[in-house]
């Protein structure tokens, strides 16, 4: 360190070997690697399309759909705990091994590609799990063994899906490395293949005629509402496999431990070497981190306190709340859940413009304030679920007619600005955490496992407290909702007053 006279007996997790003399002929210089071309990253980036499709159809469909097995709405949340707990450990162990891997396809294509096959094997279980269950000796009102391979497909799938998403994030950082606009443009471009993904799930969920076409799915165990889910279950099946072949074959990663891998993973911060952290020493790293790293892991953690209950029972509130109606209380409920996964396309179609329209509004106004503003105006969108959910219960349909027109396409439009806050969501933290994290020296697999911690962490809060604390009010999801307002509110004036709008401070780090 400047000023230490005894500098040689400090660790440095980047300059394990420096030459100490001043003899010592410096190693040549290595011209900078060729910039990425963006039709590269576009078709790299496009797996997340085919990610997001499953995810809109798990998403839309499955919180309804296990209830329909049995599960009751207070214990629904629960299942969605899978999620985060695998993120927990998942994402830092893949990102710490695709940082390290020197497979000769490369350091991150070899775990997109299985998690992209793992993907398909659950999304079968699940699609099947009903069937499975009837020759296990369910019946139609007791389905334990439905419900236990249903919740072993579930965990399957959310492993699966942080084994990919982690791996394509870095891999895009890796591509973009040192180039801060090319690295919004390509968090962009994910975001903008996700919308897409959403929107082909979404209006998959939203038909109710797939068992028409794929007429083998009806069974006397699975229906005509599980049929679709198994039918959509099968069209995510093809999606994936041609937007994963897209992605992996347009990245032209370099195996680590060849004389070009700087050119794939120039912003790896060495991520070869023995020192990097991972699972204990990953907390260790954490006094390294600045200010500014800590308020955007603190925004995105009050971020997705905010997002999760929306995404647990987005349409579960359209069935309940708006259509009146409990999951096995008869079409309503199912139009509902349809409903929704259409407010949830047209959010997505609001999500895919933001995204073009990201790396502009950025620049301009800096991306910390765009957060704030976004974070702020979700909390404005929560809000106004809570008003819609009184004036429907005020005119008394509710368990008596349809909504009136009126009541859908209010919440159709709150589905849809909402898609503008999810596109920042989407895109700006990770961009963030990549250019602020870079001087610390984790790896972008790593920097990316860090940022999950900041989401999967209050995931798991919501999972365990949504459920109870909806049924302790009255059995609705009105509780959540006003939870993930607050919590919009604090992240967006966090954002919009603490992330500095221009540069970062790159920290010594002394061990």
């Amino acid at each position: 360190m400047p000023g230490d006279p005894d500098n040689r007996h400090h660790h440095h997790p980047r300059s394990k070997n420096r030459p100490s003399t001043s003899s010592a002929r410096p190693p040549p210089s290595r011209p900078p690697p060729a910039r990425v071309p963006l039709r590269q990253l576009l078709r790299v980036a496009s797996v997340a399309s085919g990610i997001q499709f499953g995810w809109a159809l798990q998403l839309s469909l499955l919180t309804p759909y296990v209830q329909q097995l049995g599960i009751p709405h207070q214990w629904a949340s629960i299942i969605w705990l899978c999620g985060p707990v695998s993120g927990l450990f998942v994402q830092p162990l893949v990102g710490h091994l695709s940082d390290k891997c020197t497979s000769r396809f490369g350091r991150r294509r070899p775990f997109i590609l299985a998690g992209a096959a793992s993907i398909v094997v659950a999304v079968l279980i699940i699609g099947y799990a009903a069937d499975i269950g009837w020759m296990l000796g369910d019946t139609e009102s007791f389905r334990p063994a439905a419900i236990t391979v249903f919740v072993i497909g579930f965990w399957i799938l959310d492993v699966a899906n942080n084994v990919t998403q982690g791996p394509c994030r870095a891999l895009l950082a890796d591509l973009t490395s040192k180039d801060n606009r090319r690295t919004r443009v390509a968090n962009a471009y994910f975001s903008l293949f996700m919308a897409i993904g959403n929107i082909l799930g979404y209006a998959t969920g939203a038909y109710s005629g797939w068992y028409r076409i794929f007429t083998f799915t009806l069974s006397p165990a699975c229906t005509i509402s599980c049929a679709n889910l198994k039918s959509a279950f099968f069209l995510d099946v093809a999606f994936i496999a041609v937007t994963t072949y897209v992605s992996i074959t347009a990245a032209h990663e370099v195996p680590l431990n060849s004389s070009g891998a700087a050119h794939a993973g120039e912003g790896a911060g060495e991520s070869g070497s023995t020192e990097e952290a991972f699972m204990w020493e990953l907390f260790g790293t954490f006094k390294y981190f600045s200010s500014t790293v800590w308020i955007i892991l603190s925004v995105t953690a009050l971020n997705w306190t905010g997002w999760f209950p929306f995404i647990l029972f987005d349409t579960d509130w359209m069935g309940r709340e708006i259509y009146g109606a409990d999951p096995n209380g008869g079409p309503n409920y199912d139009a509902g859940v349809r409903m929704g996964a259409l407010g949830l396309m047209l959010n997505s179609v609001v999500l895919g413009v933001t995204s073009l329209l990201m790396e502009k509004l950025c620049r301009k106004r800096g991306a910390g304030f765009v957060w704030g503003i976004s974070n702020i105006l979700m909390a404005v969108c929560f809000l106004a679920m809570l008003v819609v959910t009184y004036v429907a219960n005020t005119i008394g349909y509710v368990g008596k007619d349809l909504p009136p027109t009126g009541i859908v396409i209010a919440a159709l439009i709150i589905f849809t600005i909402l898609g503008f806050p999810l596109a920042i969501t989407y895109s700006v933290p990770y961009a963030l955490i990549s250019k602020h994290t870079e001087p610390l020296g984790l790896g972008q697999g790593l920097s990316m496992g860090v940022l999950n911690l900041a989401i999967v962490i209050p995931q798991i809060v919501v999972s365990l407290g949504s459920g109870p604390w909806d049924q302790l009010f009255g059995g609705g999801n009105s509780a959540a909702f006003a939870v993930g307002a607050v919590a919009a509110i604090m992240s967006g004036l966090l954002a919009v007053l603490a992330i500095p709008r221009t540069g970062t401070q790159k920290p010594q780090i002394r061990v």
